[in-house]
């Protein structure tokens, strides 16, 4: 076989079909679509339409809700901190936190925290700061040597000053104490 006899597979490629090129060819003027209305006209696309039959999306049942106020945690195993200190992505000497963590590459982002898990083999003696930590990834950083130290999340600006919105507009809706005879 030489390069020139390269040909697709018989059945592979079809021909488009040329649409609007006189009556003779059953496909012109309106190009198969019916006349006028929405199905007609180009860029519609008539989602989760089956023909007046009730929905799927309608037919199932709903349940439940997504929390406004959920926490988003990155899941960070001890295996893969131990990793990262083999490959001399992080130093043992400093405390690990979510953000050496995002600095180091290992994490893409910091969302609301860490929450270590007890995944792996821990060898080295790390210090580290994690939002959440499971009972066996303490149990292995403690074993290594290490600590870790559970801290709460710090709000940001934005959170603060929504906070601090919401506490005065509760205030100033009170109703003043009433004193009693």
């Amino acid at each position: 076989m030489k390069l020139n006899e390269i040909r697709n597979r018989p059945g592979s490629t079809k021909r488009p079909k040329l649409l609007g090129r006189g009556i003779g060819s059953g496909l012109g003027k309106t190009s198969g679509r019916g006349v006028k209305g929405q199905k007609a006209r180009t860029g519609v696309a008539i989602k989760g339409f089956e023909g007046g039959q009730m929905p799927l999306f309608r037919r199932i049942p709903k349940r439940g809700f997504t929390s406004i106020g959920r926490k988003k945690y990155v899941p960070v195993n001890i295996g893969r901190l131990q990793a990262a200190v083999d490959a001399g992505r992080v130093d043992a000497k400093n405390t690990i936190t979510i953000k050496t963590l995002v600095e180091a590459g290992i994490v893409r982002h910091a969302h609301d925290g860490m929450r270590l898990l007890g995944d792996g083999e821990l060898k080295a003696k790390l210090n580290i700061e994690a939002a959440h930590a499971s009972k066996t990834a303490l149990a292995a950083v403690e074993k290594a040597g290490g600590s870790v130290k559970v801290v709460a999340k710090v709000q940001s600006e934005h959170s603060k000053a929504q906070a601090a919105k919401t506490k005065a507009k509760k205030t100033k809706g009170a109703k003043p104490a009433q004193a009693s005879a």
